[in-house]
């Protein structure tokens, strides 16, 4: 697969989530607007303006759906953890220090 460009490197998982959010966001846009569109076109409550509303309607709830999901997955590619990246040299430094403490306790064996 290529850049977005026609050439280059290829996209990595979290370039490609990125682009699939992007592409989620502009299709969830104009189906809004689309249904707007509707509503003001179709205020004579026929079968078929009714319709297509539930439609669209069901179009977004899809869209933003599958939205959700691709965040939590470019999330997950990014090491997103509760709304916050993993330090995972921290978390090291952290462990090295509690058994640090453990071995001190317990007589330095």
């Amino acid at each position: 697969m290529q850049d977005a460009s026609g050439g280059g490197a290829p996209l990595t998982g979290a370039e490609l989530l990125d682009h699939a959010l992007r592409v989620f966001d502009a299709a969830a846009a104009d189906v809004a607007a689309a249904l707007v569109g509707v509503r003001r076109s179709g205020g004579d409550g026929s079968h078929r303006t009714l319709q297509a509303v539930r439609d669209l309607q069901a179009a977004l709830a899809v869209l933003m759906d599958e939205r959700v999901k691709i965040e939590r997955l470019r999330n997950q590619v990014a090491g997103v953890v509760g709304g916050r990246t993993l330090d995972l040299d921290a978390a090291r430094d952290e462990i090295g220090r509690r058994l640090a403490r453990l071995r001190d306790a317990g007589g330095g064996d």
